[in-house]
């Protein structure tokens, strides 16, 4: 049996940019992955990251091997 995965990626976004998700505009975060695979999670994953300047850095998602989401992490 396979332990969980771990996907890296960058992300850029600038407060008004993750306002639409307050909006109702957005609900997912759309990411491209260090390997280039596209993600998509819901925002509410990554919201507790969330500044004045936005969300900015590098992350780390943990998925089981199902796929199902463990968790979101900031690097750096």
């Amino acid at each position: 049996m396979a332990g969980n995965q771990f996907i890296r990626f960058r992300l850029n976004l600038s407060y008004e940019q993750f306002l639409s998700v307050y909006q109702g505009i957005a609900k997912n975060v759309i990411a491209t992955a260090d390997d280039g695979r596209t993600i998509q999670f819901p925002a509410g994953n990554i919201q507790r990251y969330l500044t004045k300047d936005g969300i900015r850095g590098y992350f780390q998602m943990e998925l089981t091997p199902q796929n199902k989401f463990v968790a979101i992490s900031r690097i750096s």
